[in-house]
């Protein structure tokens, strides 16, 4: 039997439950933005599955999944459901030895859930209260642990889930109420101050864009973000010159598309106000129809800019080694992927050098960690020299790095390019009065027919640099017989 959770004070299951059906969210369709975002936080947790998981009264129903599972299970059994009864995040190390979730028939068996890591997502009820109405996690099959960071970068994206639901409420209210405010002219004057309010809270505005005469129409917050004082709206032409040509080109197909097919769109691009600041924004519209005869096109204009820059953020973070500043390996084997492909295509050079650290562990059993993580950040700044400006440079993991390296010129000599790497990689280092160097060995591979992709070619330089190691002991043990 599954041990019951014990609510967290001030739990209302009642308000929770209308909090979440006011939202509209269960049985809805995929969406982008919580496709990306389950994405984005199994790539960051390194998990294979991540999901945003909702809450219902007898079921947990999963909106965005990435990774294999099933669409919904039953509440009894659901991780999440002691997820949002609780006020932070819930961490399961191992699944099989937590009495809470032992016997849980999601663990059992040899695919089951291991590890689990859950925060709560809140929505805003009707008297302003936040209410837990489902949780982002990730899982997976076998037992690990999440340090603070992950923590943190949990917390993080359970935020911008938070974000995400709040924008498209507001948005489906904003686009509700532009569909239908003809019809409610008696009531305008009421809703017309809620809607002003919900445009400035959401930086949203509304358009409308009539198809007999090309008139276009704004609300006021519309002005507000393109930095033009409010009043007249300029001819069409001249609101898509605030988006770069690219842009440009692409809002005015999506706009012809949808009068000639009446399917809606939804569109993100860059944009300058007239004060030539750049923004990213967004748009989505669909036709106004009277007796059935398309009259207008409608919709929603948001200013996105700062979930945009949050989520460039995010992404970043995801593809980078906090503490060098360099790529990490999943990064690596993407770029080095793709540099493949286009050297093959180009008919182009490419060398990969695999580098590593030669005494390392001694340096921190000797001068500590610390002085360790020194000598790593001195290496990241050494692979991130200008002369190596175009390359991609990456650490593995431990003190193992590497460099995809295109340039012709330093192709050209793969000998001085070892040498010119080997010299960047001595990094002194000291703590108290004891001082040490550190240094690295280099094994260069060029890609050639015989590799077939990634593997191949990381194997070719992983031999050379263990030969070339091996060589460099060879040469110590040399010197120490000539010196006695």
């Amino acid at each position: 039997m599954v041990p019951t959770a014990v609510p967290a004070p001030g739990y209302d299951e009642a308000r929770r439950l209308a909090a979440l059906q006011s939202l509209a969210l269960l049985d809805s369709g995929p969406e982008r933005e919580f496709d990306a975002l389950v994405a984005l936080t199994a790539d960051m947790l390194g998990c294979p599955t991540a999901m945003l998981n909702l809450i219902d009264r007898d079921r947990q129903w999963v909106k965005a999944r990435f990774g294999p599972g099933p669409d919904e299970t039953s509440r009894e059994i659901a991780f999440c459901d002691r997820t949002i009864q609780g006020a932070g995040p819930m961490i399961v190390d191992d699944a099989t030895v937590d009495v809470r979730f032992a016997g849980n028939p999601m663990v059992l068996g040899a695919d089951g859930i291991r590890f689990y890591a859950g925060m709560p997502i809140h929505a805003i009820d009707g008297a302003g209260h936040r209410q837990p109405i489902g949780a982002l996690c990730v899982l997976d099959a076998a037992p690990r642990c999440l340090d603070e960071r992950g923590r943190q970068a949990l917390a993080h994206l359970a935020m911008l889930a938070e974000a995400l639901i709040a924008a498209r409420a507001v948005a489906n209210r904003a686009v509700e109420v532009a569909r239908v405010s003809d019809a409610l002219v008696t009531e305008l004057a009421r809703k017309d101050g809620i809607f002003r309010q919900a445009e400035r809270m959401a930086m949203m505005g509304s358009f409308r864009v009539s198809l007999d005469d090309n008139k276009l129409e704004w609300s006021e917050n519309v002005y507000r973000i393109h930095g033009l004082p409010i009043g007249r709206a300029p001819p069409i032409d001249g609101a898509l010159d605030h988006y770069e040509p690219v842009s440009r080109a692409r809002v005015a197909a999506a706009i012809a598309r949808t009068i000639e097919t009446g399917e809606s769109f939804d569109i993100e691009e860059n944009f300058f106000t007239a004060q030539a600041e750049r923004r990213r924004v967004r748009s989505m519209g669909e036709l106004e129809r009277i007796e059935g005869r398309p009259v207008a096109i409608v919709g929603v204009f948001q200013d996105i800019t700062d979930r945009y820059e949050l989520e460039k953020v995010l992404r970043r973070s995801a593809d980078t080694d906090m503490l060098t500043g360099l790529c990490n390996r999943a990064s690596f084997e993407r770029l080095l992927d793709a540099a493949i492909h286009r050297a093959r295509g180009d008919d182009a050079k490419l060398v990969l050098a695999m580098i590593d650290l030669d005494g390392f562990k001694a340096i921190n059993d000797t001068l500590g960690h610390l002085a360790g993580d020194d000598v790593l950040r001195g290496v990241g700044r050494a692979l991130r020299a200008p002369w190596l400006a175009g390359s991609c440079a990456a650490r593995l993991g431990g003190d193992e790095f590497a460099v995809v390296i295109e340039d012709v010129k330093l192709i050209a000599d793969p000998a001085a390019l070892g040498r010119r790497l080997e010299e960047g990689l001595r990094v002194p280092v000291s703590a108290g009065a004891l001082g040490m160097i550190a240094a690295g060995t280099v094994g260069i591979a060029a890609l050639d027919a015989e590799h077939e992709g990634v593997r191949d070619l990381v194997q070719a330089a992983d031999t050379l640099l263990y030969a070339a190691k091996r060589d460099r002991i060879g040469e110590r043990r040399r010197a120490d017989r000539r010196m006695v």
